[in-house]
């Protein structure tokens, strides 16, 4: 084990497999379209753990009137007092979508309960009614698949350590996310009872090693797309129309329009 996680994948045969596994993401969305499937992704995991750079891989290429992310923020006053799925199953897919849960209703089984978000009750409540849930979606024809994203205490906290360092980044560090790092065996052991109660036969977890990013989001991909039994859709005939000949139009002078400043010329 200590030996992957020192290995990183050369980025040359990783962006040359990442695009492979891309075109094929856009085939399943094809198929996902045509046949009027339905499919949800799940996407959970510590903090730090690549859950955000792996969507971002998976939709880069797809159309996002087909594929969409489901990021949802803290429950309002009012969402507080409905049955706790319930803001989640108003974006569940319809017929022909793909919906990436960037955390999920696991929420409650992770930070709502280790950081003491909400009570015993509620927690106990939605360890037992969340396998019902997810056997009504998958009765129901949904195809959902479910990935934690493993991430060691030392790759965490040097990801976090390069997020406070990079401008660019930094927007993705939150004082809860540190929090997690003193809370570290108590975020363990919620997983660990987590995947008790919620990993059933008719909706497993797929755990990805995730210390690697880019094995991680290799590995993601290439599970997802060989647990759904697409196949190529034929695309419709599509051909260039001949421009017709022009009817007398004149472009209105330039000086009538405010144009953006040509920044890239002083570069």
């Amino acid at each position: 084990m200590a030996d992957k996680k020192t290995e990183t994948l050369p980025r040359k045969t990783y962006e040359l497999e990442l695009l492979r596994l891309q075109t094929e993401l856009v085939k399943l969305q094809e198929w996902v379209r045509a046949e009027g499937a339905r499919l949800v992704v799940i996407f959970e995991g510590r903090d730090a753990a690549g859950k955000g750079g792996t969507i971002k891989r998976v939709t880069e290429h797809l159309n996002p009137r087909v594929a969409r992310i489901a990021a949802l923020p803290k429950p309002t006053e009012r969402e507080r007092t409905q049955w706790y799925f319930q803001r989640y199953a108003e974006h569940l897919p319809a017929a022909g979508e793909i919906v990436l849960f960037d955390r999920s209703w696991y929420n409650r089984a992770g930070v709502e309960h280790v950081m003491g978000f909400c009570t015993k009750e509620e927690y106990q409540l939605f360890l037992r009614q969340c396998p019902i849930f997810e056997r009504m979606l998958v009765e129901d024809g949904i195809l959902l698949r479910k990935y934690w994203f493993s991430v060691s205490d030392a790759m965490q906290q040097e990801r976090f350590r390069r997020r406070l360092e990079d401008p660019l980044r930094r927007w993705k560090l939150s004082p809860m996310d540190l929090e997690s790092i003193t809370h570290w065996e108590a975020y363990s052991r919620a997983k660990d009872e987590m995947l008790v109660h919620t990993d059933v036969s008719e909706a497993p977890w797929y755990i990805v090693e995730s210390d690697d990013k880019r094995r991680a989001r290799l590995n993601m991909i290439a599970h997802l797309l060989g647990s759904v039994p697409y196949h190529d859709v034929t695309p419709p005939v599509l051909e260039l129309p001949a421009r017709p000949a022009s009817t007398g139009y004149e472009r209105p002078p330039r000086d009538l329009q405010t144009y953006v400043p040509d920044h890239a010329a002083g570069l």
